[in-house]
């Protein structure tokens, strides 16, 4: 087969769903332009601030994309190329998609809060304390974690450190512009050229004009960086960072796609599936907790409720940037996929122990790419570049999202010094802040990792859990949230599970007793949420 009808073909299946299953999801959730956005009633400058939706939609596909939809689907490829591709496409559409949009709507319906407060009032106030304290503790992990992913890319390759910085000045400089052209179209799509001309340029001049720094002096600086992108409002640098950079992986994926049509390469593994693999266990489960970003992620949830809902102009953008959102990262993960099955089996297995899959995806994509007359080398380095700067932008959007999930939890808290951290973003930062660089200093994550692939796909899980009551309660039919309600919650028990039997066979007990508690979290929801139908069935019968 060849890989050029396999990207077309992907595209198109993607884009037919969006014109249609898109329209049957978007009108399900309700969503009208006659109702005023969260951004516009609760308008502060800081979190709440309407945009334009290819803005919104710059900033949602930076946050979600990171490196999730090229490192799962690539190791994945493990149990063969086409169950991975099937489930990208399934997932995407049915699942993913789904997730994504109820997430901002259910958000929109209520003045644009999180996951969180959406399971408090849908489920009760157990259901939220039990969600927000795992979803803290996954905020934290992944900041801890794409801080050090990050700085130890900037020590090996200061070329990107040096683009980086330079992205974020020109992010301030185009929110300045920005804000003093107000909404003149004709204006806006000026500086929007300019700004992406200065972007690729900086991607030269970084290279040319490396930055050293040590590890340790990174990790700091980068901490700060958050802690700043955090309490900034979200039109100063969020929104304009986030924006501009979509256009390096929209450029990414046009140059991805140009250069496979150019060069016309084979799909040269075989079409073999392997049930299991002695590194990475059974296909069923762990496909499915492996490709997250791609097909659905918990971790969308947070976002797509977090940061993106407050920024929504209005209720119809939310199709375009939740649904339309996920299915570009889906067409993403499937170019993931094309850049390794140009290799043998064998080739793929070595390289992918040798080098990693980022790097795996940078040299397969890079080398198509240097098709178009572009130097192999600066066509490796942009693509690395690339997944740099969406890490990045997962680093700070993460840090915005556990501040805002710190400051909620402590909303319920009648207390002085509740009320104070749940009103003071700089403290509540703060807090963020300093449990992160606590969990780089210990060490600890490199060793609990692993099990946050479960933990994200639990997320999801719960998410839809939120989405179905929420539905249940206006006499919507949820079918469409349910069924990947039920297959998320089978997948995500059976990966704790396993986990935990063989962790505990390991004498590992720390991670058999986290995958416990948290197979444990699940189960709990799960009763919360029965419990809350149960209840809104029988006053409604008892006023009859």
């Amino acid at each position: 087969m060849n890989l050029a009808v396999l990207l077309l073909s992907s595209a198109v299946i993607l884009f037919i769903a969006y014109r249609v299953y898109g329209r049957y999801v978007y009108l399900k959730f309700g969503l009208n332009d006659k109702n005023p956005a969260p951004s516009h009633t609760h308008r502060d400058g800081v979190d709440y601030e309407p945009s334009k939706p290819i803005v919104v939609l710059g900033h949602h596909f930076a946050s979600i994309a990171g490196a999730g939809p090229i490192v799962g689907p690539i190791i994945a490829v493990t149990f063969g190329w086409i169950p991975a591709v099937i489930w990208i496409l399934v997932g995407g559409i049915f699942f993913g998609a789904v997730h994504d949009l109820g997430s901002m709507a259910t958000s929109l319906k209520t003045d644009g809060k999180s996951i969180g407060v959406i399971i408090r009032n849908q489920i009760g106030m157990k259901g939220k304390q039990l969600f927000v304290i795992f979803s803290f503790s996954t905020l934290i992990l992944v900041i801890g974690v794409f801080a050090d992913i990050i700085a130890k890319t900037f020590v090996t390759n200061p070329g990107v450190a040096s683009a980086s910085i330079l992205f974020i000045l020109l992010a301030v400089a185009f929110g300045l512009v920005n804000k003093i052209i107000g909404d003149r179209k004709p204006a806006f799509i000026i500086i929007t050229i300019i700004g992406v001309i200065l972007m690729y340029f900086f991607v030269y001049l970084g290279m040319e004009l490396p930055f050293v720094l040590d590890y340790k002096i990174w990790v700091l600086a980068l901490m700060a960086y958050a802690f700043l992108a955090s309490v900034t409002p979200v039109s100063m640098l969020l929104q304009p960072r986030d924006y501009l950079n979509s256009f390096l992986l929209y450029g990414l994926i046009i140059a991805a796609v140009l250069g496979v049509l150019i060069a016309n390469p084979e799909i040269q593994m075989s079409n073999e599936i392997h049930v299991t693999d002695e590194n990475i266990g059974y296909i069923f489960p762990v496909l499915f907790v492996t490709i997250a970003c791609g097909a659905i992620s918990g971790f969308h949830s947070l976002v797509a409720s977090g940061t993106t809902s407050k920024q929504l102009n209005k209720e119809s953008d939310a199709k375009l940037v939740g649904f339309g959102g996920m299915l570009i990262e889906s067409f993403l993960a499937i170019i993931s996929v094309g850049a390794v099955v140009i290799l043998s089996r064998s080739e793929y297995a070595a390289r992918l122990t040798g080098e990693g899959p980022v790097a795996l995806f940078s040299t397969g994509l890079g080398g198509m790419i240097a098709t178009l007359g572009i130097s192999e080398e600066f066509a490796v380095g942009f693509v690395a570049l690339t997944v740099s700067a969406f890490a990045l932008t997962t680093l700070d959007t993460c840090t915005r999202l556990a501040r805002f999930t710190l400051q909620e939890y402590f909303e319920d808290v009648p207390q002085a010094a509740g009320q104070f951290l749940a009103k003071n973003r700089y403290v509540s930062t703060g807090i963020v802040v300093l449990f992160s660089i606590l969990l780089l200093l210990s060490g600890e994550f490199t060793t609990l990792w692993p099990i946050f692939g479960s933990a994200n796909q639990l997320l999801a899980a719960l998410a839809l859990l939120t989405i179905a009551v929420w539905l249940i309660k206006k006499n919507i039919n949820a079918l469409f949230v349910t069924i990947p309600m039920f297959f998320m919650f089978t997948v995500t028990l059976s990966s704790l599970g396993l986990f935990a039997w063989k962790n505990f066979q390991d004498e590992v007990y720390v991670l058999s007793i986290i995958a416990a508690l948290l197979f444990i979290l699940a189960i709990s929801l799960m009763v919360l949420a029965t419990k809350s139908l149960k209840k809104e069935v029988k006053e409604p019968a008892k006023a009859l």
